[in-house]
């Protein structure tokens, strides 16, 4: 699961009493903040006003990205232009909510495996004598399409970071399949071997690694072992031959 949230004050809020207090004047929440749709498909993605005032929420599809290490970005680029949402602009009065409507149709041609989108959901700027809000979150789309599924995780190198006491190893991985893959200890482990003998196993902290794309694992080792040692990626989705890589703790 991924949510966008941008949020930007222009002023400190008056000081309310009573219930009101307890409310921001602008909060949106969106639910499911996930949808998925294969092939030809609709889902509807409930928004309600949880703020203290009305809103006016314009809504446009969006990329969406993770960097190298999992965070996600918004990018102009929409890669499923065979996403449409409806309705584009929502009123929804205090405490109140409204739904719009996510439909695929993909293209003939399209190319099977997944493709990720963003229903993005923007207040009007609200403007006042003490206050001006605007918020924007986004709902995360993916589209799969269907066909034959490619799945390939190639651990590209690994790298030691410390803090601390601990040391922080980064597992370089691509995802060179046409799915994505959640990254997990059901899927990777890294095993640190000395002379043919493992000395820890360690997971990876969880993360999407999107199609035909790059992303850093950390595995956290609080052991005592030091000094020079091999670093073996372990990958059961899909299963791979074991490649070595030396590091220094």
């Amino acid at each position: 699961m991924i949510v966008c949230v941008a949020i930007t004050a222009c002023a400190l809020a008056p000081v309310t009493t009573g219930a009101s207090a307890a409310r921001p004047p602008v909060s949106l929440v969106a639910s499911p903040s996930r949808i998925a749709l294969v092939g030809r498909g609709r889902e509807t993605i409930r928004v309600e006003n949880t703020g203290a005032e009305p809103v006016v929420v314009d809504v446009a599809r969006a990329g969406f990205a993770l960097d190298l290490r999992g965070r996600p970005r918004v990018v102009p680029r929409v890669a499923a232009p065979w996403l449409h949402v409806r309705p584009v602009r929502l009123a929804i009065a205090p405490g109140r909510a409204a739904s719009l409507t996510v439909v695929s149709a993909p293209a003939p041609r399209a190319e099977p495996g997944d493709h990720g989108a963003l229903v993005l959901l923007t207040t009007e700027r609200r403007r006042g004598p003490a206050l001006a809000v605007r918020m924007r979150i986004g709902v995360v789309v993916v589209l799969r399409v269907p066909g034959r599924v490619v799945r390939r995780l190639v651990p590209l190198g690994v790298r030691v970071r410390r803090t601390g006491r601990a040391r922080v190893l980064e597992l370089l991985l691509a995802n060179r399949g046409n799915v994505t893959e959640t990254i997990d200890r059901r899927c990777v482990a890294v095993a640190l071997v000395r002379r043919g003998h493992v000395l820890a196993t360690l997971a990876p902290s969880v993360r999407d690694l999107l199609p035909r794309t790059r992303g850093s694992v950390e595995l956290r080792y609080r052991g005592s072992v030091r000094g020079r040692l091999g670093a073996v990626p372990r990958l059961t989705c899909p299963r791979r031959p074991p490649r070595t890589f030396v590091v220094r703790l």
